[in-house]
């Protein structure tokens, strides 16, 4: 499913009204009812309910206006209030308002003291509202009435639900002003939008519920650049694994990682790479390391390597090690625990510009490229980097607040520029490609922010190397699965173990999926 912008959901409204004869108010109509259907999920039965409906003067108010007949018609109290716009009603919200009008339905426009009294007494009363104030069309900052309302509804604790991004939230980034609205449900349509991912925006949209509210389908994937990684696409990622293979077959990958303190980063990207479907791995480490990995790892081959210090990697004969043991290999990961001394920076900078195979950089591999980031051009194939927010703040040289302003336009720009596979890791995972594709993954919980579920995820991802050409996707399609799984057994006392774990419980989703 694609994930629209702002910008190309208006787009896509205009080309279905002008082009394809689809007259606005059918739109309305749809949306209305789908966001009235919303309600009674929310509310389990609207019947003799009180439903406060809290409208703007565009085509979102006119939503929320279209939903209030609906609830009217299931026996529900519909009372609505309307803040007036700089330019006026939009036409299709004054036919809504005369249809309620005809109905008996109270309208009230929040144009003076009275009528925000009115609107304060019956917040206090309602059982749900109505979110239709700003829609998609709001960024910046928000006009004195529209945050006095937000604030209001904020305060009053009663569940919300938004019609397509909660009021106050840009659609396009998920940031917000002063305020927004909180809601416990919000109804996206036609597509879901950015905003609904990327916090603070994804922390107030409650459970997204997605509908296309009639749109022609061909006009929700048209140059339409952002991807949501769903069931829908999983199903395309991984191919079936056939009954002749042997461990040969199913991928070689060596693993470049660990130093002094940081052995639980190598061991559990290793195993991350054999439970997603790797055949063998080999974790080449400094050679002072070698008695702890034996005794760590049972599956995963070592390679002791060469060292400047104890537990230190460097120098030319260590990396000449390393690259002796790639050309046996058909894939690296490089940089989980492997540290950050200046020899150890050196090191990775040769190999990843050495070697001709799939690679995939990791924290301290990303690091050594912290202020050189343009030697990831010389590459001989496209890197795949798995930063989080810090590391990619600092190897782009900007600070995570100007990243996360505009985080799908920075992690696009940066792919593009860099000529990486960038798969950004945050609340949401996105994964960028130099073509300019983007894609969300909406998994994940907050119980997996504990030190090495990052490292999990870039040893799923490079174990799916030789498997399929959509490793990155795969890959976080199937350590978000683990972590959400990890999240029900353990809430937040889940550690990184849990999600390795759950690996081959993923996978057992995922093919049960290519079965149906």
């Amino acid at each position: 499913m694609k994930i629209a912008l702002a910008n190309q959901m208006r787009d896509i409204d205009k080309n279905v009204i002008e082009n394809y004869g689809l007259p606005e108010l059918s739109l309305m109509e749809s949306a209305g009812h789908r966001v009235a259907q919303a309600v009674r999920r929310v509310l389990k039965s609207v019947a003799k309910k009180s439903i406060c409906i809290a409208a703007g003067s565009g085509n979102n108010g006119g939503d929320a206006l279209t939903a209030a007949r609906y609830l009217s018609n299931l026996g529900a109290r519909s009372k609505v209030f309307i803040l007036e716009g700089k330019s006026g009603r939009s036409e299709s919200l004054d036919v809504q308002m005369r249809v309620l009008r005809a109905m008996g339905v109270e309208i009230q426009i929040l144009d003076s003291d009275r009528a925000w009294e009115r609107m304060q007494v019956q917040m206090r009363f309602a059982d749900a509202v109505i979110d239709g104030l700003l829609g998609t069309g709001f960024s910046g900052q928000l006009r004195p009435s529209a945050l006095r309302l937000i604030r209001l509804i904020n305060s009053a604790g009663k569940p919300v639900i938004a019609i397509d991004v909660p009021s106050g939230v840009d659609a396009d980034t998920g940031q917000i002003g002063e305020a927004a609205i909180k809601a416990v449900c919000t109804v996206a349509l036609g597509l879901p939008k950015v905003g609904h991912y990327i916090c603070p925006g994804a922390s107030l949209a409650g459970e997204v519920l997605i509908d296309d509210i009639g749109l022609p389908s061909q006009l929700l994937s048209n140059d339409i650049h952002q991807t949501l990684i769903d069931d829908e696409l999983a199903i395309t990622l991984m191919p079936e694994r056939p009954r002749d293979v042997h461990k040969g077959s199913c991928g070689k990958l060596l693993v470049v990682a660990g130093s002094r303190g940081l052995t639980g980063a190598a061991a559990l990207s290793s195993m991350a790479a054999l439970k997603a479907g790797a055949g063998l791995v080999t974790l080449a480490a400094a050679e002072s390391l070698n008695s702890i990995f034996e005794v760590k790892l049972t599956e995963v081959m070592t390679a002791p390597i060469v060292e400047v210090r104890a537990g230190i990697l460097g120098g030319d004969n260590a990396v000449s090690q390393i690259l002796d043991l790639a050309d046996k290999c058909d894939a690296l990961l490089i940089g989980p625990g492997l540290g950050r001394e200046k020899e150890t920076c050196a090191l990775v900078r040769k190999l990843v510009t050495a070697v001709d195979k799939p690679l995939v950089l990791d924290a301290d591999g990303i690091f050594a490229f912290n202020g050189r980031i343009e030697e990831l051009k010389e590459c001989k194939q496209i890197p795949i980097l798995t930063p989080h927010l810090g590391e990619l703040s600092a190897l782009l040289g900007l600070t995570v607040d100007e990243l996360r302003k505009d985080l799908v336009s920075a992690v696009r720009m940066a792919a593009q520029d860099y000529r990486v596979v960038l798969v950004a890791k945050c609340e949401t995972t996105l994964v960028a490609y130099p073509n300019g594709e983007v894609f969300i993954s909406p998994l994940g919980n907050a119980g997996m922010a504990t030190g090495g579920v990052g490292d999990v995820l870039s040893g799923t991802i490079a174990g799916l190397l030789k498997l399929t050409p959509f490793a990155p996707l795969a890959g976080v399609y199937l350590h978000g699965t683990a972590g959400d799984m990890a999240f029900e057994q353990r809430t937040e006392g889940l550690i990184a173990s849990d999600v390795l774990e759950n690996i081959p419980e993923a996978l057992k989703k995922l093919r049960g999926l290519q079965s149906i």
